[in-house]
C-alpha cells in the first residue's frame, strides 16, 4: 500500500502534535513547580508593596534588651530579632557603658549613628586594643567571633542581622540574663 503525500503530511502532523503534548506536560509542570518554589521561598510581608520609613522622632526606645547589661535601650525598626529573617534595630548606650566579650550565631553589621563606639575582638576585654569609632563608621562581625564593646559618651548604633538573634557570653558570669 502506497502512501499519498497527504497521508504522510497528516501522519507527520499527528506525530508532531503527540510530541508537543508530551513535551508540554513536563514543561508546564516545571513552570508550575518553579512558580510554587518562588511563592514558597519568597517571604510575604504586609508591607511588600510599600517602602517603610521610620523618622528619628518615631524611634520607640525601650529598656533592655535583657541580653545586654542594664542601662542600654533598644528600638526595633524592622523585623523581629527573635524570628527567622532580616531585622534592623538601634541600640542606645549611656556614657562609659561596657559589653563583656560575647559572640553571636549570625553575622552582625553595626553602624555608628551618634556618639563613639569602641569594639574590640577577642575573649578578653581590652579597651586599648581598638579605637573608638565615630558616627558613620561600620563594623562587620563574623559568625562566632568573640568581641566586646564600650562607650565613653552616650552612643547610638544600628545593628542589622538575621534572626533568630542570639548572644552567648564568653564568661557565663557576665551574662545579665543569669545575674
Amino acid at each position: 500500500m502506497e502512501r499519498t503525500e497527504k497521508q504522510s503530511d497528516k501522519e507527520e502532523d499527528e506525530m508532531n502534535l503527540r510530541y508537543a503534548r508530551r513535551a508540554s506536560v513536563p514543561a508546564l509542570c516545571s513552570v508550575a513547580a518553579l512558580g510554587a518554589v518562588l511563592v514558597v521561598s519568597t517571604p510575604a510581608f504586609a508591607d511588600d508593596a510599600h517602602h517603610v520609613t521610620v523618622t528619628a522622632d518615631q524611634v520607640a526606645w525601650k529598656p533592655g534588651p535583657p541580653t545586654l547589661p542594664p542601662g542600654a535601650e533598644f528600638a526595633v525598626l524592622h523585623g523581629n530579632p527573635a524570628e527567622e529573617g532580616q531585622f534592623v534595630l538601634r541600640l542606645k548606650f549611656p556614657a562609659n557603658y561596657r559589653i563583656p566579650p560575647h559572640l553571636h550565631p549570625k553575622e552582625e553589621h553595626v553602624t555608628v549613628i551618634s556618639g563613639a563606639f569602641g569594639m574590640g575582638a577577642g575573649k578578653e576585654f581590652d579597651q586599648e586594643s581598638a579605637p573608638l569609632l565615630e558616627p558613620g563608621s561600620f563594623v562587620r562581625i563574623p559568625v562566632g567571633m568573640a568581641h566586646y564593646a564600650w562607650t565613653d559618651r552616650e552612643t547610638v548604633v544600628q545593628l542589622n542581622s538575621i534572626g533568630p538573634f542570639g548572644v552567648e557570653y564568653v564568661n557565663p558570669g557576665d551574662d545579665p540574663r543569669t545575674n
